[in-house]
């Protein structure tokens, strides 16, 4: 009989590890990144902080065709012009499809060229709005590089406004018109968060068709919009496509849901007749972007104490009360600031404060720092400063207190 329970225990025991080890090994089971990219080089990018949630050689420079006129619109935009009139010369006339066809000596409203520009992807636009701006296109091309220094790409170099395959000989050697897919991913959430045209932005890219005709009247210009992510996906909100021989297919969308805002960037995504890969890749990372990331406010992050006090040297005060500076510069993380996490990520607050203070101390003082960090990654740093003036001990201090404290005794 007890050998029999003993089995019949053995049994349920077993049963109970069968069924919860499937459990376990799920608990545990890592999140699973997107594999088998088309793409040569891909970014997904956190829009509202700028995170790099995913790369696939992220940090390659390589060329990015007409990925490039989302420079040259945003640079437009900006400089305010839109109103003008812009008139065609030889050389915005001799560009290669895809074109409008604009001939030597046409005129047409900036704003206008703007759509074909974004909706068409037409190259002739983008020299006329070029030379229109900047004067000509070498000095367009030397805004569209200091504005993408500006952002933050230090491995891109724009040569053309349209994206057309290009070199040039500088002072650093040769570069080729490039860039790489964080940049690119920098470069559209610049154009759709920082901007101070990112509403006009946005209201170009995602219009579906448009009409606009030259300054005579004679010439009638039909612009649809090319971006098929627009209708792919809800909550896509902007992107551009390009290719050229060198480049491949590249794509740069941007999309906002739940809470989050999204941005794919892709290089080299195939070559002919593989134009459909772009959009494959895009909803894969979007779709990986969806389900494995929520948004966390750097409020929410595990704190440890923080120091009520700061020790003062050869100061007229001991003591240097640190606390009320310490906790507002908490406060100023509002539930506001934060940024997508991963289940499997980490983000922690690390206070480095000054153990001690050297007298004489200024109000404002820096007395240390509380970095945000993200496994291990520092994205946010709020400075502790000192709360009060210390002086430094001095002999009229020392004869006062001495007169103080006699005062006191007697």
């Amino acid at each position: 009989m007890k050998t029999r329970v003993k089995l019949w225990l053995a049994g349920i025991l077993a049963g109970l590890e069968i069924l919860w080890f499937p459990a376990r090994v799920l608990a545990e089971e890592p999140v699973r990144e997107p594999d088998s990219l088309y793409a040569l080089s891909a970014v997904l990018m956190d829009g509202d902080s700028g995170r790099v949630l995913f790369e696939k050689n992220g940090e390659e420079q390589r060329p990015m065709a007409s990925t490039t006129k989302i420079m040259t619109c945003i640079l437009v935009l900006e400089s305010g012009k839109q109103e003008e009139t812009a008139r065609t010369s030889a050389y915005a006339a001799s560009m290669p499809e895809v074109h409008m066809g604009a001939k030597e000596g046409e005129s047409y409203k900036v704003r206008d060229l703007l759509y074909g520009l974004m909706l068409e992807s037409y190259n002739d636009a983008a020299v006329i709005l070029a030379e229109h701006v900047g004067g000509s296109t070498p000095a367009f091309a030397e805004m569209m590089n200091e504005k993408a220094g500006e952002i933050g790409c230090e491995n891109t170099w724009f040569i053309t406004p349209n994206g057309l395959d290009a070199r040039e000989e500088t002072r650093e050697g040769v570069k080729t018109h490039s860039t790489t897919a964080e940049d690119l991913a920098r470069i559209l959430r610049y154009c759709i968060q920082d901007s101070p045209a990112r509403e006009e932005f946005l209201e170009i890219t995602r219009t579906a068709s448009y009409t606009f005709y030259d300054t005579a009247g004679t010439k009638t210009i039909a612009c649809t919009n090319h971006n098929a992510f627009l209708g792919m996906m809800e909550g896509a909100l902007t992107g551009k496509t390009g290719f050229t021989a060198d480049a491949g297919y590249c794509y740069a969308g941007a999309l906002q849901k739940d809470g989050k805002t999204l941005i794919v960037a892709l290089l080299g995504c195939g070559w002919p007749n593989n134009k459909s890969y772009k959009w494959s890749d895009t909803r894969k990372l979007m779709e990986y972007g969806l389900e494995n990331y929520t948004w966390q406010s750097f409020a929410q992050a595990e704190c440890p104490q923080l120091p009520q006090y700061l020790q003062v040297e050869n100061g007229q005060t001991e003591i240097l009360g640190s606390a009320a500076r310490t906790a507002a510069a908490l406060e100023e993380l509002s539930q506001a600031e934060g940024m997508l996490l991963r289940k499997d990520e980490k983000m922690e607050i690390v206070p480095r404060i000054q153990e001690k203070l050297e007298a004489p101390v200024e109000k404002g003082e820096k007395a240390g720092e509380i970095l945000y960090q993200v496994n291990g990654e520092t994205w946010k740093t709020r400075r502790v400063y000192a709360a009060e003036t210390v002086e430094k001990i001095n002999f009229s201090w020392c004869l006062e207190e001495t007169l103080k404290r006699l005062a006191f005794t007697s």
